[in-house]
């Protein structure tokens, strides 16, 4: 009896082959395929970081041999005014642009979520700018906020209000670059809220109706606190893209009028290429890079520890 369940145990484990992991040869083929991408990755973005760091403790023109200068450049940092201005310029950017992206995108994906004709025609068009690069979009918002042919001016004139002056006036170019980046990047946050409130459980909806609680108390009371981690998530996206903003700012007004719309980024570019102060605008690229990430840790250590993670 014994020896007839052993044999029986002995053919159950023999039937029952192991799996084995992908072996030397598997990792070596998975290797063979991911390694070219990885250096290419590596190369391009952790070796300059290294090596901007390396710059930023220099005195270098890009021509001559750079000079060692210690820290020196991190130490100007907080007596350099135009640091300072282009730093508000960043923060008045930022206050415009990361509220509005997410209220416009949260507004759009609300009316995207409707089951009505053509929606996927809609949606498409929503999205269509984010796609588009911001150089095309700055080089044609230039054309329609033109002051003197420009588009928007046409139909002011029309509606018999006065023409306005936009990129070429100090106290509106900014609004109006925000303006530009909310019509390119909108598309993002509305597909990601979109994709948000497609998850959100129609069980707590139907609930909530048959308790007869109007839409507008549903959307409040059941739906946004299922959106705060894609809130939460779409904040820091902005963010950083507020903070990092430079092509289409490069292609409507370059820091203009009179430094109105320089930010950190473009100073940073200033100083690299126009001005040839390679180690301060590498030190200047490194105080942006230790902002955002203390700025996104934050956020995510608070999130966290909220209970509403969305990393």
């Amino acid at each position: 009896m014994t020896l007839t369940f052993a044999v029986s145990a002995g053919k159950g484990k023999e039937a029952t082959p192991r799996r084995r992991g992908p072996g030397v040869r598997g990792t070596l083929t998975g290797w063979a395929f991911a390694g070219p991408a990885t250096l290419v990755v590596v190369g391009l973005s952790l070796f300059p970081a290294v090596w901007a760091f390396f710059i930023s403790r220099t005195k270098w023109n890009g021509i001559a041999e750079p000079e060692n200068i210690g820290w020196r450049n991190y130490e100007r940092l907080a007596q350099d005014p135009d640091l300072a201005a282009a730093a508000q310029h960043t923060l008045l950017l930022t206050a415009l642009f990361v509220p509005s992206s997410i209220a416009a995108g949260m507004v759009i994906a609300t009316a995207l979520n409707q089951k009505i004709r053509l929606i996927g025609f809609y949606r498409t068009c929503i999205f269509v700018p984010y796609v588009a690069s911001a150089a095309s979009t700055g080089i044609l918002a230039g054309y329609v906020f033109n002051p003197q042919f420009g588009g928007v001016n046409e139909v002011l004139r029309r509606v018999g209000l006065p023409p306005q002056q936009f990129l070429e006036d100090p106290a509106q170019a900014m609004i109006v670059v925000c303006v530009i980046a909310l019509w390119g990047e909108v598309g993002f946050t509305s597909v990601v809220y979109l994709a948000a409130l497609q998850d959100v459980p129609r069980e707590l909806i139907e609930a909530a109706t048959v308790d007869g609680a109007s839409r507008w108390r549903i959307f409040r009371s059941v739906t946004l606190p299922q959106l705060r981690p894609v809130t939460l998530f779409a904040s820091v996206w902005q963010t950083i893209t507020a903070l990092q903003l430079f092509d289409l700012i490069y292609t409507t007004t370059r820091g203009g009028p009179m430094n109105s719309t320089q930010t950190i980024v473009y100073y940073v570019y200033e100083l690299a290429f126009q001005t040839r102060r390679l180690g301060y605008g590498a030190a200047v690229a490194y105080l942006l890079f230790a902002v955002t990430l203390l700025l996104t840790a934050l956020v995510i250590w608070r999130s966290r520890r909220s209970g509403e993670e969305a990393f």
